[in-house]
Parts: structure tokens; sequence; C-alpha cells
């Protein structure tokens, strides 16, 4: 069977749904590990911008932006928390930060695997 360069199967290297699937999976357990895999989620984002040109005009790509959105917005809303815990709301909009990205990766790894993107929005 030949396939089409159109398909998203046709990359030469890793397929690409199984490389969605990695890096929801390599975030998943940075974040339910409690940082303990912390630098799971650095390699996730990384290989997420690295494939990110490859993915243009595919389904994967806005799981991709996604992901990278997800990272940057999370990351922002736990640094801002980690300095409000000096007026002592800090524990509590760090730990909505965190139930937001578990949702989020939730929500985009749930549009994966129905072979959809995940909607913009929350």
């Amino acid at each position: 069977m030949i396939q089409d360069e159109d398909t998203p199967e046709a990359d030469k290297g890793l397929a690409q749904r199984p490389l969605i699937h990695l890096i929801y999976g390599l975030f998943a357990l940075g974040i339910l590990s409690f940082g303990l895999f912390g630098p799971a989620i650095i390699a996730a984002v990384v290989l997420a911008y690295l494939k990110r040109a490859d993915l243009v005009g595919t389904v994967y790509a806005g799981h991709i932006d996604w992901v990278i959105r997800t990272f940057w917005w999370g990351l922002l809303w736990l640094v801002l928390s980690a300095i409000a815990t000096v007026i002592f709301v800090g524990f509590v909009t760090g730990a909505v930060a965190m139930i937001w990205i578990i949702y989020r990766l939730i929500k985009g790894w749930l549009a994966h695997c129905a072979g959809e993107t995940p909607l913009p929005g929350f």
C-alpha cells in the first residue's frame, strides 16, 4: 500500500499519533509525580517545539499548540502563586493553577484519543 504524502502517518521518523501520546504522557508524568519527574515536562515541551513545524497542517498541530500554551500559562500562574504565598493566597491560587493544568492535559489527551483537535478556550 502506497501512502500519500498528505496522510498524517507519512512521516519518516516517529509516527505522529504516537508522538502526541508521548508528549501528553511525558507532561502527565511530570505533573502527576508532583515534580519528581519534572524534567519530563521540559522534555515534552522541547519535543513539542522540535516537532511543531513538522506537524503544521495536520490535526496534530492543534495538540502541539495546546501543550505549549498549557505549559507557559501554567508556569506563569504557578510562579505568580509562589510569589503570592507571601500574602497567604498563593496556596489557593497554586492549587487552582494545578487543577487547570491537569484539566487541560486531560481535555487535550481525550480529544487526541477521539481524533479531534482540542477546542480553544479554558
